[in-house]
């Protein structure tokens, strides 16, 4: 009996301590939460702006993906260039040599070229996009860079007055709900490992990958499988139950951080359509079958209102 009643004082002590904290701050244990929800929320309001954004800039503007055979591939706005670029392009740009696994271009004489400002007037090799910094060739308006998927190389093209980007639908969310916003638990491998993942064009990329992360999502538990791509930087590629109806059909992205303790907040009102929603021309990994959730996760961004398909050559 008296260890009982010292473990009631120590609790009771406990408690006021919480509510005197709380009272000096002048709130409530209910308004601490409230504000832990609505800082959650500016949070996420804030990050889908800024995706907004940064997709409009770097992925609704590509207009073209063109893969490339080795040997040599005349490239313009002339619909006689084995690569046909925008209108605002010169008639002939320039060539594209693939070989041993390298693009050159060799720029034709007169065209205003550059990368990074500096203008290209001799023939260069190009790193692609699968390298640390990627050359990306501007001329007029329209970017090109060497993409990688899987073992092949392509151009990808950018244009900001393309049909696609003048065409764009934008986004849509569905609202905040902070029972969509978990904690899970990172449950390492006894090894990191890299992983072969199809894409939506059949190719293999690779990626590196180091466990799973466990949680808890509307009284459910699940886990899922995040690719690392830098230390302590989780990114998920998943589908749910909800995929080609209510989300897009293929997949949708996540990121969340691995913090010390060993668990991560995954908040799936910042889950987002690959771009391959709305663009032909990009590639986007297809979730691994343990990624493949037998649940609806109705939160983040909602399907995409049309297919994109590819216009016929």
């Amino acid at each position: 009996m008296i260890q009982f009643a010292r473990a009631m004082v120590v609790a009771a002590l406990v408690s006021a301590a919480v509510l005197t904290a709380a009272n000096c701050r002048g709130e409530t244990p209910q308004d601490s939460a409230a504000m832990d929800v609505e800082a959650a929320t500016k949070e996420t309001e804030a990050w889908r702006a800024k995706h907004e954004a940064d997709y409009r800039r770097d992925w609704v503007t590509i207009a073209g993906l063109h893969f490339l055979e080795p040997g040599s591939h005349s490239a313009g706005s002339a619909r006689s260039n084995d690569i046909v670029l925008p209108a605002s392009v010169p008639p002939v740009m320039g060539r594209f040599v693939l070989a041993n696994d390298v693009v050159r271009f060799e720029p034709e004489s007169g065209v205003a070229v550059s990368i990074e400002g500096q203008p290209v007037t001799a023939p260069i090799d190009l790193a692609d996009d699968g390298e640390p910094k990627a050359d990306i060739l501007s001329v007029a308006d329209v970017r090109v860079v060497v993409h990688r998927s899987g073992e092949r190389k392509s151009l990808r093209v950018w244009d900001p007055d393309g049909e696609l980007a003048r065409g764009f639908l934008g986004f849509t969310w569905f609202p905040i709900q902070m029972d969509y916003r978990v904690t899970g638990r990172f449950i390492p491998d006894a090894e990191p490992r890299e992983m072969q993942v199809v894409n939506t064009f059949g190719d293999l990329d690779t990626f590196k990958t180091e466990g799973v992360v466990e949680f808890m999502l509307r009284g459910q538990k699940l886990r899922l499988r995040p690719f690392t791509t830098r230390p302590k930087r989780f990114y998920f590629v998943f589908r749910d139950a909800s995929a080609g109806q209510e989300t897009y059909e293929a997949a949708r992205f996540v990121y969340s951080d691995l913090r010390d303790d060993g668990t991560t907040i995954l908040d799936f009102n910042q889950a987002y359509n690959p771009p391959c929603a709305f663009n032909p021309y990009t590639t986007c990994p297809i979730p691994l079958p343990e990624n493949r959730l037998g649940v609806k996760v109705l939160a983040g961004e909602r399907a995409y209102p049309v297919h994109p398909v590819l216009p016929e050559s």
